[in-house]
């Protein structure tokens, strides 16, 4: 496994991710809000900061980019088509974009639906998925700018992916998202024993994250919404859960 990811607590319950390439040394600060906590990090580990991956444009995910960039000097990596709204990318991607990170590379998935201009980054060789807000454990994003349609192609895209990846999302959602959960499947005997899980987790103070994809496709109504109109019906209700 050439690449881990360690989450990095920042705000109230986003998540940044450092990504380490252990072949090379190379490493990555994913959707910061802050850069002091990713400073921190780095420090901690006796790491640098070689590159910034974002998802979308949200100021609770780029908010912490210019100092980052300040200290480190560290190559900005994001969506070309979106990049108006982000800050000052080094490395414009697209759908479908390969970015070499040591001996690994970062595969960019456009996922419209919380943003347009929203992206993913699949890392093969480490078995990591970077979602962004498209994808929560046990939730989706909410659909700032896109349609019902849109996310649901967007979900859609990583039904590729394996059982054993990495769900690495932006926010410590799971707790409230499993409530709402458990009102669509109250009989998902996944579900309910995710849900105590995470009460367990939340109660020591523990991240519920990563999670694996193949349990979120056992638990996540969003994932498990088989039509459109299904997916359509169960976001609007989370909207006014």
């Amino acid at each position: 496994m050439a690449v881990t990811a360690q989450a990095i607590p920042m705000l109230s319950d986003n998540y940044a991710w450092l990504l380490r390439e252990e072949v090379a040394g190379v490493t990555a600060i994913v959707d910061p809000a802050e850069a002091e906590p990713a400073i921190a990090a780095l420090e901690a580990a006796g790491l640098g900061l070689d590159f910034i991956f974002l998802t979308h444009h949200h100021g609770d995910h780029i908010g912490g980019v210019e100092g980052l960039v300040a200290r480190y000097g560290a190559k900005v990596v994001g969506n070309g088509a979106d990049a108006q709204r982000l800050p000052k990318l080094d490395i414009a991607v697209h759908e479908g974009s390969l970015v070499d990170f040591g001996a690994a590379k970062l595969r960019v998935i456009e996922v419209p639906g919380h943003t347009l201009g929203h992206i993913a980054y699949y890392i093969a060789d480490g078995g990591i998925l970077l979602p962004g807000d498209t994808l929560f454990s046990l939730g989706c994003g909410r659909l700032f700018e896109g349609t019902p349609a849109q996310m649901f192609a967007s979900l859609a895209k990583f039904a590729e992916l394996p059982d054993a990846t990495l769900v690495c999302c932006a926010h410590e959602y799971t707790a409230s998202n499993a409530k709402f959960a458990l009102t669509v499947e109250p009989h998902n005997a996944a579900l309910v024993a995710r849900a105590a899980e995470v009460t367990a987790l939340r109660a020591k103070g523990q991240p519920t994250l990563p999670v694996t994809l193949g349990q979120e496709r056992a638990t996540n109504p969003f994932l498990r919404a088989a039509t459109v109109e299904e997916f359509a019906r169960i976001r609007a209700a989370k909207d006014n859960f």
